[in-house]
This record gives C-alpha cells, sequence and structure tokens, in this order.
C-alpha cells in the first residue's frame, strides 16, 4: 500500500499541472479575442480613394469633412452624418495635396496626447485584466473544488503532539483509579519490548466510561502527553456523512494515518454516535453508520497485526454500543470514571483557581463538600463565574461572597431580582418555600435544608435548597420518600393555607420531579408494593429507538405501574400534609421571616424550625 503511494502523488500532480496548462491556454486565448475585438472598430462608412475625394471635394459635393491624422470622415451634401472615408498623405497638408479647405465645413481632429493615449490604452486593457482575473478566480475555485470532492473520504482527525504545553496526569486532579490504569497504556507506548518479551500482548482499545464534564477527554490528552506520542483526535460523528461509504473511507484513512506515525493513540470522543448496537432494523446492511462501524470493527482486530496503535474512545452511552465493539481484542480495557468524591473535588478545584487571585479566607473544602454530585467541568465553571463576579464588583481578589454566589449560580440559576411580584405572590411563594423547608427539616431521611430564598432563580419563582450532608453510593427506600414528601410539600403547603380552589402554579416543576422519582422507584429500582424486587426496561432514547423496541411488560403490568406511582405520590403529599397541620405556627413563622429576609439560610431555618414535632402517623416503619 505504502509502495503505491508515490505514484498516485505524481499522477495527481501531473493532472493539475494539466489542468493549470489548459486554463492557462484557454486565458490567452480569450485575451487575444478581447484585444482584437477593442482595436479592430467596425465601420459602415465606404472608402474611396484620395483622388475621388479630392476631385469631389473641389466641385463642392461634401457639406462636411472631418480630419483625423489621415484619416477623412466625408459627409456629403444632402446627408447627416458621414458615408464616406478617405485616407490621404499625413506627412503633408491638404492644401499641398490641392484640397479646396473652403468648399466645405471641415474640422481638424488634434493628434492624440498622451492621456488621450493612455486613456485609450486603459481602455483597452483594463476590461482584458479584469476578465482575466475572474477567469483566474474561477480556475482556482473549480480546482479547489476538486480537491474538496478527492478528500471526501480522507480522515479529518486532528493531530496533536508537538505542542510545547502538554497535558500530563500531574495536572488532572482526581480520578487515581483511573490515571492508574491509564499509566499501564503510557507504559505499553512507551516500553512495548518490556511486555513482548513476557508474551503479553499489547490491548488495542481502552473505552473511557463516565458521566458528562468528568475528564474523559484529558485524560485521553495526558496519556497521548506522558506517552510522547502522536495523538489522534476525532468525534464519532465526523465518521458518518449522508453518502454510504464515506465513514467507512474516513475510517481507513485514519488508521493508515496512525500505522504510519505508530505508536501513537486514536482518540474518539462520543463513540456511541457510531458504535450503536447493529441490527436495529433502520437503514438495513446499508446503514452508513453500521457500514463505519464495520470498517472500525475491522481495523481494530482485523488480519493485520503487530500495529502499535492504541484507539481510546469515550462515552457516557456505554450500554448502547455494539457487542463486538466491546469484546477483547477490541476494547480491551473498560475504565469508568465516575462524579469525583468530596477530596477530588476540592483537589480539583484548587487546580481550577491556582491561577486565580484567590484570598487566603476561601473555604474550598466547605465548598467542596456543598458540591456534591458535580462533575469536574461544573467546579471549573464554579471558578470562572466567581471570577467573573470578582471582576464586576471590582474585587483585588476572589473573596468568600463571590466563590458562593458563583456556586449558587451554577447550581441553581442566577437571581432575578428585576422581576417585578406583588405582595400576594411574595406571600404564596413564601408559603410554599416554607413549606418544602417545614417537610425536609422535620422528615428524618430527608435531605437537610441549605436555603430558602423566595427570589426568583432560573424559572423559578423561589428556591428550597437542600444538600445532602456527605457523598452517597446508594439511596434507601425511606431517603427516597422522604425526598417524594419534601417535593409535594410547597403545594400541600398552598392548599392547606389558601384551599384547593387557590392553589397555584408554583408547583410546575415540583409534580414532574416527583412523578419521575415515583416512576424511577417502581420501575428501575423494584421498590413497589406489588411489583416488589422487579424492574422493567424503559427506553430513553430517541423517539425512533422507542417505536423500534417493544415493551417488554404488558398493559396489565403497565397498569399495576401507573397505580404503584399513584399509591407513592398519594402517600407522600399524605405525610407533608401530616407534617405540616402539626406544625402549622412554625409554617407561619418561616414565611413571615421570609417576607422579611427574602433569603434565609440553614441556622436561620434551623432557629425558625426548632421545636418542630413528627407526627407517629408521618413516620415510616
Amino acid at each position: 500500500m505504502d509502495s503505491k503511494m508515490p505514484g498516485n502523488n505524481r499522477q495527481s500532480s501531473n493532472k493539475n499541472k494539466q489542468v493549470k496548462n489548459v486554463g492557462f491556454i484557454a486565458l490567452l486565448v480569450l485575451l487575444a479575442l478581447v484585444i482584437f475585438a477593442a482595436y479592430s472598430k467596425p465601420s459602415n462608412l465606404t472608402a474611396i480613394s484620395a483622388t475621388q475625394a479630392l476631385t469631389d471635394n473641389n466641385q463642392g459635393d461634401y457639406s462636411k469633412v472631418l480630419v483625423s491624422s489621415n484619416e477623412l470622415e466625408i459627409t456629403p451634401k444632402g446627408k447627416t452624418s458621414p458615408t464616406l472615408k478617405a485616407y490621404v498623405d499625413p506627412n503633408s497638408s491638404l492644401k499641398s495635396q490641392g484640397f479646396n479647405i473652403t468648399k466645405a465645413q471641415y474640422t481638424f481632429k488634434s493628434n492624440a496626447s498622451g492621456s488621450s493615449v493612455a486613456l485609450s490604452l486603459a481602455e483597452s486593457i483594463v476590461p482584458v485584466l479584469l476578465i482575466g482575473a475572474l477567469l483566474y478566480f474561477m480556475l482556482r475555485s473549480a480546482q479547489g473544488q476538486g480537491n474538496q470532492a478527492l478528500s471526501f473520504g480522507k480522515s479529518r482527525a486532528r493531530l496533536y503532539g508537538n505542542e510545547k504545553d502538554k497535558v500530563t496526569f500531574k495536572e488532572i486532579a482526581g480520578s487515581a483509579e483511573a490515571k492508574q490504569d491509564l499509566e499501564e497504556v503510557v507504559e505499553f507506548l512507551k516500553f512495548p519490548k518490556k511486555f513482548n518479551s513476557m508474551g503479553a500482548r499489547i490491548p488495542k482499545g481502552v473505552l473511557l466510561v463516565g458521566p458528562p464534564g468528568t475528564g474523559k477527554t484529558m485524560l485521553s490528552r495526558a496519556v497521548a502527553g506522558e506517552a510522547n506520542v502522536p495523538f489522534f483526535s476525532i468525534s464519532g460523528s465526523e465518521f458518518v456523512e449522508m453518502f454510504v461509504g464515506v465513514g467507512a473511507s474516513r475510517v481507513r484513512d485514519l488508521f493508515a494515518k496512525a500505522k504510519k506515525n505508530a505508536p501513537c493513540i486514536i482518540f474518539v470522543d462520543e463513540i456511541d454516535a457510531v458504535g450503536r448496537r447493529r441490527g436495529s432494523g433502520m437503514g438495513g446492511g446499508h446503514d452508513e453508520r453500521e457500514q463505519t462501524l464495520n470498517q472500525i470493527l475491522v481495523e481494530m482486530d482485523g488480519f493485520e497485526q503487530g500495529q502499535n496503535v492504541i484507539v481510546l474512545a469515550a462515552t457516557n452511552r456505554a450500554d448502547v454500543l455494539d457487542p463486538a465493539l466491546l469484546r477483547p481484542g477490541r476494547f480491551d480495557r473498560r475504565v469508568n470514571i465516575g462524579l469525583p468524591d468530596r477530596k477530588d473535588r476540592e483537589a480539583i478545584l484548587k487546580v481550577h483557581f491556582a491561577k486565580k487571585p484567590l484570598a487566603k479566607n476561601v473555604d474550598l473544602d466547605a465548598l467542596s463538600a456543598k458540591a456534591a454530585g458535580s462533575s469536574g467541568a461544573d467546579l471549573a465553571n464554579i471558578a470562572n463565574e466567581a471570577a467573573i463576579i470578582a471582576a464586576r464588583n471590582s474585587h483585588s481578589q476572589i473573596i468568600q461572597s463571590d466563590v458562593t454566589e458563583a456556586f449558587e449560580r451554577v447550581a441553581i440559576g442566577p437571581e432575578r431580582k428585576s422581576r417585578v411580584m406583588t405582595d400576594k405572590d411574595k406571600e404564596v411563594t413564601a408559603y410554599h418555600e416554607a413549606g418544602h423547608a417545614l417537610v425536609g427539616h422535620v422528615l428524618p431521611d430527608a435531605d437537610p435544608v441549605h436555603k430558602v430564598t423566595i427570589i426568583p432563580r432560573g424559572n423559578t419563582g423561589g428556591v428550597t435548597w437542600s444538600i445532602p450532608p456527605e457523598d452517597r453510593m446508594f439511596t434507601s427506600l425511606v431517603q427516597f420518600k422522604d425526598a417524594l414528601a419534601r417535593a409535594l410539600g410547597g403545594r400541600v403547603a398552598e392548599e392547606i393555607v389558601l384551599g384547593y380552589d387557590h392553589i397555584t402554579t408554583g408547583a410546575g416543576s415540583d409534580l414532574p420531579n416527583a412523578a419521575e422519582m415515583a416512576r424511577d422507584m417502581v420501575v428501575n429500582q423494584g421498590m413497589g408494593k406489588k411489583l416488589r424486587n422487579q424492574v422493567f426496561r424503559t427506553d430513553d432514547g430517541m423517539m425512533i429507538d422507542r417505536l423500534v423496541h417493544e415493551r417488554d411488560y404488558s398493559d396489565e403490568t403497565a397498569k399495576v405501574i401507573d397505580e404503584e406511582v399513584e399509591s407513592l405520590i398519594t402517600e407522600a403529599s399524605n405525610r407533608a400534609r401530616i407534617v405540616i397541620k402539626a406544625n402549622l405556627d412554625k409554617l407561619e413563622k418561616l414565611k413571615d421571616k421570609l417576607l422579611e429576609k427574602e433569603t434565609v439560610d440553614a441556622d436561620e431555618v434551623a432557629e425558625v424550625l426548632k421545636g418542630t414535632k413528627l407526627p407517629a402517623s408521618a413516620a415510616l416503619y
């Protein structure tokens, strides 16, 4: 394959030269035609001899004669415009040649001056130059389109490896286990003979799986930086085009380039765009995505062996990938990159604040504790927002209030203080948020209340913000039920205080969240009463996927699921109602506090709700 490449390059270069030569010849021919047309002025004057012109002139047959150098344009009597022309000796005057210039009206046109000559030349040459430039750009454009057509099947991967500032594992905080797995890949690339001598086979591929924003791409860059090898980066969607076969051609070209640069790394981001399970019935065997996937499978484990090329791929949907792609020999390793824990979050925050003027009293440990469930990208966004807020407030350093405001902006949205609210709306919002906070404070397994505000944030009219006290790997049934009751506490508080006929749309986001949580408990977690320890597959992909895949449970079971979800929602609302009715005085106090201060933090909420009681009928056993 490599031996044929120079010949192909020479053929393509010869073709390009032929195209350029033909275009140049055509340009010259057109230029000659334009010049000929410019200087060969067509004339409708009848040419006569100088002798006849002299005789007729002296006989008085002409009314006007225009003399221009050696050319006479003659207007006979009875005519309004010249119809005859004659050429005389330019070196002698008309009188010396015998012309009686009194017989007609003679007009002498002076010889062209330098400026008129230049103007005449400009009038002739400028159009030629414009037409030539137009042809030149047309030829260049046609040649560029031809090159694009020839390169349509070429890989669009970007090559890294020569950058001065390379990413290394030291610059990436957290993900200790993932870095340990990837450090072995670096050793494979650096010292392949060390492993070959033991009969070990270098892994063909490593699949990085994790939620968005956890640093999968950055870790791949770090592997290339540590190993000091070329790094080809491409997205899975860049393989797929409208035309069948283009994606497979790009795969072949990518691996051909990688083999020439071996040892190297190919990184395919969002591989689920092209590596989804085959045989879905969409597109049949000629589906472009399936053709591309087939080519990837062949390149990763075909007949050709011994190529020191490692494929790193990232996805957050490993469950939809084709089994042939995940088998050993293709993706030999699977590295799970989860959300960072508290210690890792603090380390990530320190990395992102390292190049920013951070005040010494800023508590990043407390921020990492509050940011449970945040990804590395979320933490980077918090650091950036803190810097923006500090600059907007003209601070010389990023202080604690800037960091707190940035965290709240990222977590629950920016404050919309400019939104005008009537006193009635404020009171209803205060009751609603106080209901959430009261239920969440009283129920023992609900997350502690962090802050309550009636200032609109994002798309909500107010926010009751609860944060878990520590990172959790699991969620228990009682925690789910207490979270459900807290989510419905706002609507129940409105119903108790205002009456059911006066409830508002303030629960517009609470109700869908509660319904989704209850359905997840029944369908995915097996926490229903009638359908205990049973789970039911649901497709949360695109609409076409849901239409293609049949539901794996009957209509009767679907009805039972709906009944289970309704039962959980009803139970949660009843528990919230019992708690609020038993602590109505505390609800009023918290409502008044919110109307007074608009925003109440955790300590103030705990002080106002001190002495609340949990009725036995609302407790779970």
